[in-house]
């Protein structure tokens, strides 16, 4: 039972059937072309038939071991002339057939035709150049083949790649601002805040965008806004009269953004501009979405603590990472511009992307 099932999924092998109708339809090709010029139909389907079984051989003696060691650079001269030996063999056997099988079998097919000799037709340098397009030309087909194949095998585990990367960044995000959020309903609900009951809501918003609603490689930019707008919300009441924060957007037209980007920025933003200052925080947060474009700004006051240790050194933008890898992964490099700024206590991020 065990020998059946293997033998059944020998047959039904679709890389096997493909190589069978492949090769009969070489056959094909190769009778119908000179089936009117060969009144012996007989002889032509032998001679055919042989020519066909000489390309398989060398056909799969070529992918299987010249074009594998072709890669390596120190023996690229060794594997062509071992190309063009193997081609070489192959019109050996070939002519052989022709003369010791064919010549005998169907003299009367050979009368009419120039003398086939076997020492004369072997080493006739001009005769092996001119049977060499007719003996590698389904050669050349399966390299083409195997190499789209190989192509389209490449990009789809690129694409898995990038799937995986892109997901395993996804869920690098927001841990603390969950647990902060969530002590922090633990905290309102010790008091039986009345703002308990809004804090959920918000937060279940957000989980549910994240968890069900941006799978999709690009989603709408309204869900994005209003995921910014129930974030801002809960660190306006975690953070209180602490934060000072505005969030001004205009959406001219419904367009398409990788989920999560603009949220890493804000998430950053009130990180590192608010979580370690002392007075008053202030973020400053701007969207426009047009035809061609989406401009994005964040402004997010440096804490004092901060731009001391910093006082005579260049900032550089801390916990971006993310973003950028998102970016290189989902967008070509010239279709999205991300810049980092800072003048006057103000760390600024201006992320730039054209339509989708």
């Amino acid at each position: 039972m065990q020998n059946f099932r293997k033998i059944k999924q020998f047959i039904f092998n679709k890389k096997i059937i493909f190589q069978l109708v492949f090769w009969v339809a070489i056959l094909l090709y190769y009778i119908s072309t000179k089936w009117p010029l060969e009144k012996n139909k007989i002889f032509l389907f032998e001679k055919m038939f042989l020519l066909v079984a000489v390309q398989i051989l060398l056909t799969y003696f070529v992918v299987r071991f010249i074009i594998p060691n072709l890669l390596s650079r120190k023996k690229k001269l060794k594997y062509i002339i071992a190309f063009i030996c193997l081609t070489f063999i192959a019109y050996v056997f070939y002519t052989a057939f022709r003369c010791y099988y064919l010549l005998p079998k169907y003299p009367e097919v050979f009368r009419y035709r120039p003398p086939l000799i076997f020492q004369e037709r072997t080493t006739n340098i001009f005769a092996f150049l001119n049977n060499i397009p007719s003996l590698i030309f389904p050669t050349v087909i399966v390299i083409i083949i195997n190499y789209y194949q190989q192509q389209k095998e490449f990009l789809s585990l690129q694409e898995q790649k990038k799937s995986s990367e892109l997901e395993a960044l996804k869920n690098q995000l927001n841990p603390h601002f969950l647990f902060n959020t969530l002590n922090n309903l633990y905290a309102l609900s010790l008091k039986k805040s009345d703002k308990s009951p809004e804090v959920i809501e918000r937060l279940s918003d957000i989980l549910d965008y994240i968890l069900y609603k941006c799978k999709d490689k690009y989603v709408p930019i309204r869900g994005e806004v209003a995921l910014l707008e129930n974030y801002i919300l809960l660190e306006k009441l975690r953070y209180g009269k602490k934060l000072q924060t505005t969030f001004d957007h205009s959406i001219e037209k419904e367009m398409k953004i990788a989920p999560l980007l603009l949220l890493t920025l804000t998430e950053n933003a009130f990180k590192h501009g608010v979580e370690e200052e002392i007075n008053r925080a202030n973020i400053a947060i701007v969207l426009k979405a047009t035809e061609k474009e989406i401009d994005f700004t964040i402004e997010n006051t440096i804490p004092a603590v901060v731009s001391n240790e910093n006082e005579n050194s260049e900032r550089e933008p801390i916990g971006l990472k993310n973003i950028q890898k998102q970016l290189d992964l989902l967008y070509q490099p010239n279709s999205y511009t991300l810049h980092f700024y800072e003048k006057n206590n103000v760390f600024s991020v201006v992320l730039k992307l054209k339509s989708k």
